[in-house]
């Protein structure tokens, strides 16, 4: 998924943004020249963009040859879109959601089982790349954000379940944490406690 911060970054320039409106609406790949002459910019210029593009993680590009007979030089690059883009502040993950709920009618199995598998394929160092905003102290983890805010508020003791259980899940990955319901005010309803290490057994005399 691109960084939201580098997507508004990458955005801001007109050109830029002419240049992705115009790959984005296309039902081919677009080489340079043609995004260049469609937006009225050079065809210098309309690479250089169309490859901060791809490091944003907006476009993806690649080498193609053109259709019908092939004459000299290299084969051209082209660019195509790559699926959806949505900017939240703070973020939202409502995707999340939708596929941990997909999954538990497809399996029939119960949402919170499934968000629980489902975290376990992330760890507490994945908190802030899912939006989760942690705000760490000595012994809590408290998430500033809920990514599944709008949902959440719709659909409290659902989504608050699902999301606990998603992150017990992160916490089962990362020795150390237990995830934990948090009623704080304006953040999301899970937190994370530290947990002491298992104690020795005393050595044998």
């Amino acid at each position: 998924m691109p960084d939201r911060w580098d997507v508004v970054a990458t955005l801001v320039d007109p050109s830029r943004r002419a240049l992705f409106d115009y790959v984005r609406r296309q039902d081919h790949p677009v080489g340079r020249e043609e995004a260049a002459a469609a937006t009225g910019v050079s065809r210098g210029l309309a690479a250089f963009h169309l490859d901060k593009l791809v490091e944003a993680g907006l476009l993806e590009a690649r080498y193609e040859a053109p259709a019908g007979p092939r004459g000299r030089g290299r084969t051209p690059k082209v660019y195509r879109p790559l699926g959806e883009v949505a900017i939240t502040i703070p973020a939202r993950r409502d995707d999340l959601i939708a596929d941990v709920l997909a999954a538990a009618y497809l399996s029939h199995r119960p949402p919170d089982d499934v968000a629980f598998d489902q975290g376990t394929a992330h760890s507490v160092a994945d908190l802030a790349a899912l939006g989760f905003e942690p705000d760490i102290t000595d012994d809590l983890i408290r998430l500033r954000n809920c990514p599944f805010h709008s949902l959440a508020a719709r659909h409290g003791s659902l989504i608050c379940g699902i999301a606990l259980s998603f992150v017990t899940g992160m916490a089962g990955s990362s020795p150390g944490y237990a995830a934990i319901p948090d009623s704080s005010p304006g953040g999301c309803c899970v937190a994370l406690r530290r947990t002491p290490p298992p104690s020795s057994p005393p050595a044998g005399g």
